[in-house]
């Protein structure tokens, strides 16, 4: 019954990782916390339960944009729904209680301060409630990022009820204290809890540190005219401006932000769901419950006040599963910036003194953590995954600092000097101070301190600020220093301080090159155009069609271009090229009641453009390449329609005999230094990389790993198969204190991954020559 109704009214084939079993034990009658990442597929684990159990779901949502895009989605499905909140009058509020205590609905999404009016009251106590759900449930915590004084009321509402139903809640973003607080403000009862992994394979991330921002956002959007994106500012002037700035440089831009008019508000949210603008320029008032699912790049203009703010916004990027970028522009005058706006911020007002210092304090955590992820050297992925609380490998293959070059300095003097300077003013200064007095800074400030009396004082003046503020925050980063709590930041010597006072005792420290002005729009990664990958040129011509075509249905309709079709289905359409009802059904996304809305239209569209020739219009085949390959050195002027190559386009990673010739072999690695290894001896102008995760793939088909979802996180383990093949683990233990296991492969483990290569670049190594 399960998967008939998610086939029916969803059109998915199978469930994404840990929804099933969210489903079923919802099903089953128990509570359950999810935290699970946004495009990760939270509604759809309330929202297909709801369909199967007897009475009506209520879905208790913060913002009237979420509940209204969620109804029209569900509608557009074929599943009754509605929502009860201030956008209804009085007596649109009674003709919906009416109908759904009829049965006409089975999920009412609703806002928390309707649930205890006298109307909503009495309809909940004389109608079936089955399970109550809280969406965006960090909302209930006061640790949360967002918190709001109304969701409090849900426990109350719920003790109303003649019976408890299932209650649910469902996050994005939770650390394990607000995992609690929410345990706890709910009384969830025995609750199924859930971490259903924070990463998000699909995003690329990037940090890149910049003065001429507005140049940067610019180039990027002229080289991503067609995608639809976010850039995220941290002040509405900030918006304002950029919006002006982008405006008249000729983007199709829109702005959000808390400044504006509610009927500004709503239009310029409308005018972007409905693809009339392509870029929204935002604060983060913007975004909450935007359930738009062909955004293909978030931009941040400034750095945002903590990670869950950053990945709750970064994650409003590629929820289709396609691949989107998400980058942040960075600099220092940032951290000043969000200083100033969290001493300001108006919420702090109901609080009493103590309660107060406690939030200012976890507050300018948030930020020092965020600044971490900025500033860091190491793998953004796993920056991100660990501040959740998950382990990660120690390089994605998909984020900046991954894939760019990294310059290394042995900088143990210098942080010698860091310790001497925190011991001798009695640790009572922070970064700024302790930099400029090494720096032999002449200022106003170091003198009324006397720091330019201290035995240090300019003896690291030749690194440069830049420099010397690197070797702090790696020393922050390592545990040889730590921040107090509060405003001021204050730099304190740990345990470990000691350690770098030894000689003898290395403090190497990884920092980027001088990073030059990237090029008219490109990242790190260089322009993504993986979401058309597998077509031709015929097919991404098709593609454009349809997405043409999407745009006029959704206009006909009132709904969202992606309510109609998301990029991801409408990409499947060029690949399989469904000629009939039945080939429209293996479509992702076509399910039979979109079929009967959609499917029908789009077979029309898809035969008048193709006239059914799937040899032309047709994917991307291996046999092309070949052929492609075999003309050029025949001297063939002739391209076939379907080529794999255009110009300027990597080809995949394939094991050369050059690549394969010039590995070297150790006693033991890592796979990150292995794949670094690989990919140093490829040419890189022509050949994709090669990544972790294709790796990693091929041993768990090769069972020498084994995925198990277990404690609410999905792990990899050594099976014996992976030890036989020369791989062993290794427990370490992370800076947060939790232990991890490390995959070390010997040179016979290593010549296994060799080996897998070879079939993943099929057998003949010949055959791969560039």
């Amino acid at each position: 019954m399960k998967k008939q109704t998610l086939k029916t009214y969803f059109g998915y084939d199978s469930f994404r990782p840990g929804q099933e079993e969210i489903i079923d034990h919802i099903l089953a009658g128990e509570d359950v916390l999810a935290v699970m990442p946004t495009g990760a597929g939270k509604s759809l684990c309330y929202q297909l339960p709801a369909l199967l159990m007897p009475g009506i779901t209520v879905v208790v949502s913060p913002l009237i944009s979420l509940m209204m895009d969620q109804v029209k989605a569900l509608n557009e499905a074929g599943i009754h729904a509605a929502y009860i909140n201030s956008s209804l009058t009085e007596n649109q509020t009674a003709k919906a209680l009416e109908l759904a205590k009829a049965g006409r609905y089975k999920i009412i999404y609703v806002a928390p301060e309707r649930l205890e009016t006298p109307r909503f009251l009495d309809f909940a106590c004389h109608t079936e409630i089955s399970m109550v759900t809280v969406d965006e449930a960090h909302c209930i915590s006061q640790w949360g990022q967002d918190f709001r004084p109304s969701y409090v009321r849900i426990l109350s509402f719920i003790r109303q009820l003649p019976l408890r139903p299932v209650v649910s809640a469902f996050t994005a973003t939770a650390t394990e204290r607000v995992r609690e607080d929410i345990l706890s403000s709910l009384q969830l009862e025995h609750p199924y809890e859930t971490v259903a992994g924070f990463d998000r394979e699909n995003l690329y991330f990037e940090v890149q540190k910049a003065k001429d921002k507005k140049e940067r956002i610019r180039a990027y959007l002229e080289n991503h005219r067609e995608d639809s994106g976010i850039v995220y500012c941290a002040t509405r002037k900030g918006v304002d401006e950029l919006y002006i700035d982008l405006e008249n440089a000729g983007f199709s831009v829109g702005r959000y932000h808390a400044g504006m008019g509610a009927e500004a508000r709503r239009t310029s949210q409308e005018d972007f769901i409905y693809d009339r603008v392509k870029v929204m320029i935002a604060t983060n008032a913007f975004g909450m419950g935007i359930d738009k699912s062909n955004v293909r790049y978030v931009l941040h203009y400034n750095m945002p006040q903590s990670m869950e703010n950053y990945y709750q916004e970064a994650g409003r990027a590629g929820r289709d599963g396609e691949p989107a970028e998400c980058i942040l522009y960075y600099s220092p005058q940032d951290t000043v910036i969000n200083r100033m706006l969290l001493e300001s911020k108006e919420d702090y007002r109901e609080y009493t003194v103590e309660e107060l210092r406690m939030i200012q304090a976890q507050d300018m955590e948030r930020l020092r953590k965020m600044e971490g992820y900025c500033t860091t050297a190491k793998c953004l992925r796993a920056y991100i995954l660990n501040y959740f609380g998950e382990n990660a490998e120690e390089s994605c293959g998909n984020c900046s600092n991954c894939l760019e070059e990294f310059d290394e300095m042995d900088a143990s003097e210098a942080a010698a000097d860091v310790v001497r300077c925190v011991r001798s003013c009695g640790q009572r200064f922070g970064m700024n101070v302790i930099a400029g007095t090494l720096l032999g800074e002449n200022t106003a400030k170091i003198r009324n301190y006397r720091m330019d009396q201290s035995t240090v004082y300019g003896k690291q003046n030749k690194l440069g600020q830049t420099m010397i503020k690197e070797v702090i925050r790696a020393m922050l980063e390592q545990g040889y220093l730590r921040q107090t709590q509060d405003k001021y930041s204050l730099l304190k010597l740990t345990e470990k301080s000691g350690q770098l006072l030894d000689e003898g005792t290395p403090f190497i420290i990884r920092y980027k090159k001088e990073e030059e002005k990237k090029g008219p729009g490109l990242s790190g990664a260089g322009k993504r155009s993986a979401q058309t990958e597998e077509l031709t040129e015929k097919g991404r011509e098709l593609f454009e069609e349809l997405r043409r075509f999407r745009m006029e249905l959704a206009r006909e309709r009132s709904v969202p271009p992606y309510v109609v079709a998301s990029d991801k289905t409408l990409r499947d359409m060029c690949v399989k090229l469904p000629l009939n009802e039945g080939e429209m059904l293996d479509v992702h996304g076509m399910g039979a009641k979109k079929l009967e809305q959609y499917g029908g239209l789009f077979l029309e569209k898809i035969r008048s453009v193709t006239g059914g020739d799937r040899e032309v219009w047709g994917p991307v085949r291996e046999s092309d390449n070949r052929i492609e390959n075999e003309d050029s050195v025949n001297g063939s002027g002739e391209t076939p329609l379907t080529e794999k190559k255009i110009k300027g386009k990597k080809s995949p990673f394939c094991l050369t005999e050059e690549i394969l010739a010039g590995i070297r072999y150790v006693p033991e690695t890592t796979i990150s230094d292995f794949v670094a290894q690989i990919n140093e001896l490829r040419d890189e102008k022509l050949m994709k990389r090669l990544t972790i995760k294709q790796l990693t793939e091929s041993l768990l088909e090769e069972g020498c790993l084994e995925q198990k979802f277990q404690n609410g996180y999905t792990r990899k383990f050594l099976t014996e198969k992976g030890r036989e093949a020369g791989i062993r683990a290794e427990e370490r233990i992370s800076s947060n204190g939790n232990p991890y296991e490390v995959f070390l492969y010997t040179e016979e483990g290593q010549k296994y991954l060799v080996g897998l290569m070879k079939r993943m670049s099929g057998t003949d190594v010949k055959a791969c020559e560039l």
